[in-house]
């Protein structure tokens, strides 16, 4: 799950990059999760308090036939794995609890979350079983019906990434009254285990990438300015994607618009980097396009381009080589792919642009973005998160024209293996028409919705992709609202909203010092060239720990690495984790001290 997966109508190509880092749902703060200390309300009258057997808004509860012995007969009966979160909905008197974290105390990284959605039946639970709760950590009861705060309630009490997958367990007949609640709650708290796994696969896979792009692009801080120097005013936006119904949406708009002559233009252009071939092909210059990938997949976006003088939005943890290509000046962004020290450090050295959420897909960053520089209406086209048989990506684009390349007596336009895979499924568009969609596709589609559905100035051309979740409007109306507007303001150039330039690469020249000073210590004392001050020792790792984020075992998960006291006793997982951490410091070293001496 790459972090700038091309967003668009085509699924990557087998050797593609993993997918893109998912940001998680927004979650409240601490002190809003609600859990079993809440203080409990007046205990409920039913018709067996003793705690035998009930019944509750018309649903028979709790057998009164040994109510206790059935609870527990289950819970004896549960396979029980590591790792594993046991959902357990509406556990009234906690008949089973017992037995079952008996049971657990041979899976010390697995626990048992209690939701109860009835406000009088938490406050039954709570009564009964909340000293449990206190005394063990594999036991959570909580009354909360919210999917984002539940998900916030298991990381904040057991971690990141402590559990592998959720199983439900029904001890009673209370899930009866909110049997889709409970269900969806599940769901939830499946997608963000899955989440965090994937991020963490993806960290494993591209974590030292985006670091290193990210330590190289710091020469680019003295002379591109941050993304918010940037604004487009009142002025209408268009942000392209690449999908397939990107054509459509281009022949329709160049019957009533001047595409070619910026100026000219009522709204403004953003695109995603993989449009840039396809709106070379027609003459159409971008006001702004969004580089987003970290790896050398997309340099074939840049193909015909150099020179052009395009503006881009360019991500910090980018490809270095794709800022060099366009011409037109850089706004830098920064999408934290994970928690690292390293960024607070470059914040509070006031060189650390804007920052933009991690949303997987390059299409969803250019709408946050064209959210961010806009106060007008934002019309999106060729974000299709869908594809067919013979139609991926726009003309011109780079997959179009391999698959041109490609095409003789033997191979056809036809590519049937993307719409066959594993997971591919049928889809209907906004059109109407039956299109393709991976499992990663429809994962961005629902991202988009999540993120974009409340903001009412963001609708969508009708085409071939998969409805968004936001109002979709035919061509003409696109047309009345790009067209609403008079002349738009013009891009400001890149000097414009810049610190003092040689004071920003002072600035910069120090920090890389300070990295290297730390790297340099810290090398000393893991090869004895310097006397071991395990205090200091462990402040380092902590300092420098984008040199271990990436590693298989602590990636995506903050406090996972060796604890102090196994690193001061030399344990086998302390001495394999300084192995591999000193042979990440010379690399990084080498490539500070290019960085520094390619700063102007």
């Amino acid at each position: 799950e790459s972090k700038a997966a091309i967003a668009g109508g085509s699924p990557p190509p087998a050797s593609s990059p993993p997918q893109a880092v998912f940001r998680h749902p927004p979650h409240p703060a601490p002190n809003e999760l609600r859990c079993w200390k809440r203080p409990p309300a007046a205990v409920p009258a039913h018709p067996l308090a003793d705690g035998r057997g009930f019944s509750h808004n018309g649903k028979t509860l709790l057998s009164a036939v040994d109510p206790k012995g059935r609870a527990e007969r289950i819970a004896d009966s549960i396979p029980l794995a590591d790792r594993t979160l046991y959902l357990c909905p509406s556990p009234l008197y906690g008949y089973g609890i017992e037995r079952l974290l008996a049971r657990l105390a041979e899976y010390p990284h697995s626990a048992v979350l209690c939701v109860e959605a009835d406000n009088e039946l938490f406050t039954l639970a709570h009564n009964s079983f909340s000293e449990i709760a206190q005394t063990s950590r594999q036991l959570r009861l909580t009354d909360n019906r919210d999917a984002a705060a539940l998900c916030a309630l298991v990381r904040q009490t057991w971690g990141a990434r402590t559990f592998r997958r959720l199983e439900i367990i029904r001890l009673n007949g209370g899930w009866q009254l909110f049997p889709e609640l409970y269900e969806s709650l599940a769901a939830a708290l499946r997608r963000e285990i899955a989440v965090d796994w994937g991020n963490a696969l993806t960290l494993t896979k591209l974590g030292r990438r985006y670091i290193h792009n990210a330590l190289c692009n710091l020469a680019r801080i003295p002379r591109c300015p941050s993304i918010q120097a940037l604004s487009f005013g009142a002025s209408p936006a268009l942000v392209l994607g690449a999908g397939p119904s990107l054509d459509a949406a281009l022949d329709g708009l160049s019957l009533r618009f001047d595409l070619h002559t910026p100026e000219n233009r009522p709204f403004k252009i953003i695109c995603v980097d993989t449009c840039l071939p396809a709106l070379r092909a027609r003459n159409i210059r971008p006001d702004l396009a969004v580089i987003l990938e970290s790896q050398h997949w997309n340099l074939g976006d840049f193909i015909g381009t150099a020179g052009w003088g395009v503006p881009a939005a360019f991500d910090l943890s980018a490809l270095p080589r794709s800022g060099d290509i366009l011409g037109g000046g850089l706004y830098l962004f920064f999408t934290p792919w994970t928690e690292l020290r390293l960024f607070h450090r470059l914040h509070a050295a006031a060189l650390l642009p804007a920052a933009c959420p991690p949303l997987g897909s390059v299409g969803l960053s250019a709408v946050e973005i064209a959210r961010r520089l806009c106060r007008g209406t934002i019309v999106s086209a060729g974000i299709d998160f869908s594809f067919t048989l013979d139609s991926y990506h726009a003309r011109s684009t780079p997959g179009h024209r391999d698959k041109l390349r490609r095409h003789n007596r033997f191979t056809g336009l036809l590519n049937p293996a993307p719409a066959f895979a594993h997971g591919a499924a049928a889809a209907l568009s906004k059109s109407g028409r039956t299109v393709r969609s991976s499992p990663a596709m429809r994962n961005y589609r629902n991202l988009f919705e999540r993120e974009f559905a409340q903001d009412k100035r963001i609708v969508d051309i009708s085409g071939s992709g998969l409805p968004l979740g936001i109002k979709t409007i035919s061509i003409d109306e696109a047309c009345g609202i790009l067209g609403s507007a008079a002349a738009s303001e013009t891009v400001p150039p890149c000097s414009a909203g810049l610190p003092d330039p040689p004071l920003l690469a002072a600035n910069v020249r120090a920090f890389i010092s300070g990295e290297q000073n730390r790297l340099t210590q810290l090398r000393d004392m893991l090869t004895g060239e310097a006397a071991v001050d395990h205090r200091l020792l462990n402040a380092l790792i902590d300092e420098c720990d984008y040199l271990w984020a990436h590693f298989p075992d602590y990636a995506a998960a903050c406090g996972l690495r060796p604890a102090a006291d196994e690193i001061a006793g030399a344990s086998p997982a302390a001495i394999s984790f300084l192995k591999r951490l000193r042979a990440e410091i010379d690399p990084f070293l080498k490539l500070l001290d290019i960085t520094l001496r390619e700063i102007v």
